[in-house]
């Protein structure tokens, strides 16, 4: 196996030249994934000028030179001048902020499950 089974981060090979960049690269992966907070789930346009770190789940009606190749329900992740497209598991969640809602991934697409307003942690004394 080359990669992680849940978040498929590369593995070091034995005796791999250069494993700084194998290196490098699982730490982007789990900087983009570990608490994962997306723009939006309705943006369809790829944006023309996304910051490094921009992340978005990719609706069906995508469109753009980078997000057109990308699966629907894809997590976009823009990250040195690239766009990466992120193949996420069931049971992910993603906090998306121009909705202010939790969403999570079932076996074939993102489902908003709670907005802000809708958590309320109610404790009761002995409960």
């Amino acid at each position: 196996m080359s990669q992680s089974t849940h978040l498929s981060l590369p593995f070091l090979a034995a005796a791999q030249a250069q494993k700084h960049v194998t290196v490098n690269e699982t730490l982007l992966r789990l900087d983009a994934l570990v608490h994962l907070s997306a723009k939006s789930a309705t943006t369809s346009t790829q944006p023309a000028s996304p910051s490094d770190g921009d992340i978005y789940l990719l609706p069906a009606s995508k469109t753009g030179a980078a997000w057109g190749a990308m699966a629907s329900g894809a997590i976009a992740y823009y990250r040195d001048g690239v766009w990466e497209e992120l193949a996420p598991n069931p049971g992910w969640r993603c906090y998306v902020a121009d909705d202010a809602a939790l969403y999570a991934r079932n076996a074939s697409a993102w489902k908003r499950i709670a907005a802000e307003q809708d958590h309320r942690l109610i404790f009761t004394p002995g409960g």
